[in-house]
C-alpha cells in the first residue's frame, strides 16, 4: 500500500510529478446530500465554468460520487479548491 508521505517524496530520484498548468483538474467528491454538495461548489466557484455530474451512488443509495472538472491556473489554485471542498461539511471524502 502506498502512504501519503512516499507520495509526496517523488520517486526514488527525488521528481515528482509536472502538471502544466492551465489545465482541467477533475476531483471526486463523496457525500450523502447532492444538493449541499452543488451549493458548495457554487459557492466556491461562482461564475467560473465548471462541469459536476453524479458519478456513483452506494448500492443503499446513502451515499453518492460526483466529478467535478475545472480549469485551474495554478498549483496553488488547485490545491485551494481541494482544501475548501475538503473541509466543507457536506464532503465526506474528497479525491
Amino acid at each position: 500500500m502506498i502512504n501519503q508521505d512516499d507520495m509526496n517524496k517523488g520517486d526514488k530520484q527525488g521528481r515528482t510529478a509536472q502538471i502544466d498548468y492551465p489545465c482541467v483538474w477533475q476531483y471526486k467528491l463523496i457525500g450523502s446530500d447532492q444538493e449541499a454538495m452543488r451549493a458548495a461548489v457554487s459557492a466556491l466557484l461562482g461564475d467560473a465554468p465548471y462541469s459536476f455530474s453524479e458519478s456513483r451512488r452506494s448500492s443503499a443509495g446513502r451515499y453518492l460520487c460526483m466529478n467535478l472538472e475545472v480549469a485551474v491556473e495554478s498549483d496553488e489554485q488547485r490545491q485551494a479548491v481541494f482544501q475548501h471542498l475538503a473541509g466543507h461539511p457536506a464532503v465526506r471524502l474528497l479525491l
